[in-house]
């Protein structure tokens, strides 16, 4: 079965150029203006849109992150908005990719099969769920591929040649490349090792490898895009929406451009680096 992220990534494939995959919090600052931000993405230049699970202890997130889930659950949060945010989404836009990005734990309260069947019928194309290896694929991955949902797998620097067919072995639609150790929006990547672990990778899959952690503006999705299928930017854009909000952390008639015009930035970083090399 052929997902929305496949074909996104066949087409720009042909057209020699990476992937802008941003991340946002479902319901961050609330639930209506996140709806917004995420209608607003594809036309700021977003080729595939990771949207955030709520969660109340996201380890693998930095201060910014967590920060959003935080606002998130306060405003409403939760999977059954998540998924109700993706609906009305579908209305408007039924070809750009959505992935469902966070923590088993919201999965396993809902229930399994049922979240599988919602997301489905939601629109979701595939997940990111960070706290599952692949020892762990009777739980949600082997389901989620049966759904007919992208099951997307994080590879990191201390993923070694031993461990990474495991970590491939369920992995569909793209990898994703943690570019550095640690929390998300800790530090800026080392590029020429960046595209050293893409080499290594795409030896062992014919999978798109899409590189995040560290992306803040043109300059580092451009330096990115140049190694790698897609680049992955949350942690900027977050910090972009926080940045735009009052003393309450309430949104204000600012928010939804403060995020689209940092997109749009990045989004024009990423369309250089295949126009160089071309």
């Amino acid at each position: 079965m052929t997902t929305r992220i496949d074909k996104r990534f066949s087409e720009l494939r042909s057209e020699g150029r990476a992937a802008l995959v941003t991340f946002l919090m479902c319901g961050d600052p609330d639930l209506d203006t996140s709806l917004a931000l995420i209608r607003a993405l594809p036309g700021a230049g977003a080729d595939v849109i990771e949207i955030g699970m709520p969660f109340t202890d996201p380890m693998a997130d930095g201060p910014s992150i967590q920060a959003a889930g935080l606002r998130a659950l306060k405003a409403g949060g939760s999977m059954i908005r998540t998924l109700e945010v993706v609906t009305a989404f579908r209305k408007e836009n039924d070809h750009t990719p959505i992935v469902l990005m966070g923590y088993y734990n919201p999965i396993y309260v809902y229930g399994v099969e049922r979240f599988l069947k919602d997301a489905k019928a939601a629109g979701v194309d595939g997940l990111i769920v960070v706290d599952l290896p692949p020892e762990e694929d009777a739980e949600l991955c082997i389901p989620a591929l049966g759904a007919g949902l992208n099951f997307i797998r994080l590879a990191t620097p201390t993923t070694d040649d031993k461990r990474l067919p495991k970590v491939l072995t369920n992995t569909s639609g793209f990898v994703y490349y943690v570019s550095i150790t640690g929390v998300t929006g800790a530090a800026t990547p080392d590029y020429s090792k960046v595209s050293q672990a893409v080499r290594r990778i795409k030896a062992h899959t014919d999978l798109p490898v899409a590189v995040g952690f560290g992306v803040k503006n043109a300059q580092t999705a451009q330096s990115i895009a140049a190694h790698a299928d897609g680049v992955v930017v949350g942690s900027a854009l977050i910090d972009a929406l926080k940045g735009s909000l009052d003393s309450d952390d309430r949104a204000t008639a600012t928010t939804v451009t403060a995020v689209t015009s940092l997109v749009s930035e990045i989004a024009g970083g990423v369309r250089a680096a295949r126009k160089a090399v071309a």
